[in-house]
């Protein structure tokens, strides 16, 4: 009993040591080696997309899919859009004669490993979507828009857009 005591006395100092001292060990005696690494400066904070900036790309890179109709083999019965609704609102205005129309997600039922369906027709569907990354250090921002349409269809393009008197335009697609 008396060694369980001590044992757990041990290993409760040992534990309280570790946690005493939360500074980084330098590896060295120089003192200019600890000056640098005390003075180190942080990299440059990343510049923010802003919330305007990041719709008006998802809508030049929905736009792009829409036109392009990279689904024209299948018979699809709906496009639906991951993204907001007064995105989807607007872009479903824009579009209003798209074949096959622009719909709420709501109106959209997703099946495991199988094509979406348009709960209205109980036919296969597609589901678009934009992933807008960081600005580069130019100022340009790269997205990926996808398309899904079941395992058997599904796809993306690279793009490459710049900002052109307050507009955002793709400048390469890959």
């Amino acid at each position: 009993m008396k060694v369980k005591i001590e044992l757990a006395l041990i290993l409760a100092a040992l534990a309280a040591g570790c946690a005493a001292n939360k500074d980084k060990i330098v590896f060295s005696d120089e003192q200019e080696v600890r000056a640098a690494a005390a003075n180190t400066a942080s990299a440059p904070a990343k510049s923010q997309l802003e919330r305007a900036d990041e719709l008006a790309i998802e809508q030049a890179v929905f736009g792009y899919l829409l036109e392009r109709r990279f689904w024209d083999l299948a018979d699809y019965s709906a496009v639906f859009l991951q993204a907001d609704d007064p995105q989807v609102a607007e872009l479903m205005k824009k579009y209003r004669d798209h074949v096959p129309p622009i719909k709420q997600s709501s109106r959209a039922e997703i099946r495991a490993n199988q094509a979406p369906l348009d709960k209205d027709t109980d036919k296969p569907a597609m589901i678009l979507s934009v992933d807008v990354n960081e600005p580069n250090a130019n100022g340009s921002v790269d997205a990926v828009g996808r398309w899904y349409g079941g395992d058997a269809v599904t796809g993306f393009r690279s793009f490459h857009l710049t900002k052109l008197n307050d507009d955002w335009q793709i400048t390469d697609v890959k």
